[in-house]
């Protein structure tokens, strides 16, 4: 099946099963979690709009991914909180920022609670859209009037919004590192309450994930690459949603090297994607897509949190009954898995000889695909 991982995942998600979404009729009041959507269809002019849940009180678990994982949630249960997510739809240029509907988005993506929503859409939403890039959510309409109730802000986003000589990449890394979630970052960024005033924008919600996992990594690579190395090779391991995730990570200098494989997913193929750098960040966009970002954050954020640096090998499967849910995916599945204790190895051969038997497919595979992981077999860095 030679196709591109674009082209893989597209056709993975116009296979999945027709879930039951949320029915509302042409009025909803409810709760938004809080959270919204920028379209990146006809852009520089997209649709815009709030995500509502058609109840109301605290929705949060509906679109913060960080607690899901955590909380032991299922692959359903992640797809049914998401298909009870209502969208409204209006077509608006990205610099439009003084739009009315524009600017009660604003305050949404800076609230810290749930916000009460009313919403008055031409039609019945109707569908539901799966992504492999963004999390899936329910039925779409075009919104003709929207209202909110009292909206109180997250206090460092708003400090942000206020700060119009403030670089975007900036404020995303204050707010990181005052412990504003990167999923409240992300949605900020997105309606353009970031950066300075004469750039401002409304970004597509697919291309803001990946600005914030680029715009963290990046700077998180300028605080770790001066750190100590570590001085052997850890591997840590994670499994969830249908997915197992082995990190490795190397007593070298940074380096980074993500290879991930699709197994039996429609049928009986194997699909293997992969893409690296080394010693500085990768120039251009990864061929394999935001989840190199995603990825990319979460080892930075946990050599950060250890005060070392190392080079990175992860590896992911992906197995039947995979759903595509968005890079969130990723991101939070390898946070999850440097959370966990880890093993500890004198050599790269033994430290895969172990994740060897930890995989479904042979390692030969991902070798085959892996540059860095056949030169650090093939040079002295594979022992100590």
């Amino acid at each position: 099946m030679g196709m591109g991982k674009g082209a893989y995942l597209k056709k993975i998600t116009t296979n999945v099963q027709q879930w039951r979404t949320v029915e509302v009729g042409e009025r909803l009041d409810g709760s938004s979690p809080p959270s919204v959507f920028i379209g990146n269809y006809g852009y520089p002019r997209v649709d815009v709009g709030p995500m509502i849940a058609p109840y109301e009180g605290d929705t949060a678990i509906l679109d913060t991914p960080e607690t899901w994982i955590p909380g032991k949630k299922s692959q359903e249960d992640i797809i049914r909180f998401r298909l009870d997510l209502v969208r409204g739809k209006h077509r608006v240029g990205i610099k439009e920022l003084d739009n009315r509907l524009v600017g009660k988005l604003q305050e949404i993506s800076l609230a810290r609670d749930s916000v009460d929503s009313e919403a008055q859409f031409r039609h019945k939403p109707r569908g539901f859209t799966f992504n492999e890039d963004h999390q899936p959510f329910g039925p779409s309409g075009s919104i003709e009037r929207f209202d909110i109730g009292n909206v109180r802000w997250e206090r460092n986003l708003e400090k942000s919004f206020y700060d119009t000589d403030l670089l975007a990449a900036d404020a995303v890394a204050d707010a990181f590192h005052e412990g504003v979630l990167f999923s409240q970052i992300q949605k900020a960024f997105s309606t353009g309450t970031m950066g300075l005033r004469k750039n401002r924008k409304l970004v597509p919600t697919r291309w803001s994930i990946t600005a914030v996992d680029s715009a963290l990594a990046d700077h998180l690579y300028d605080e770790v690459r001066h750190l100590d190395v570590i001085d052997s090779f850890h591997v840590y391991e994670f499994a969830s949603l249908n997915n197992y995730y082995s990190v490795i990570l190397t007593p070298t200098p940074w380096q980074y090297e993500w290879i991930e494989a699709f197994i039996h997913i429609m049928g009986k193929e194997e699909m293997i994607f992969a893409d690296h750098e080394s010693l500085r960040p990768k120039s251009g966009y990864s061929s394999v897509g935001g989840c190199y970002y995603s990825c990319k954050f979460a080892v930075l954020e946990a050599m950060k949190r250890m005060g070392k640096q190392a080079g990175a090998i992860v590896l992911r499967e992906a197995y039947e009954g995979y759903v595509p849910l968005g890079v969130f995916n990723v991101r939070e599945n390898v946070r999850n898995a440097l959370l966990q204790p880890h093993r500890e190895f004198l050599s790269f051969r033994d430290s895969l000889n172990y994740v060897s038997t930890r995989l479904r497919l042979p390692l030969s595979r991902f070798m085959e695909q892996g540059v860095l992981m056949r030169e650090m077999l093939s040079s002295r860095q594979t022992t100590l």
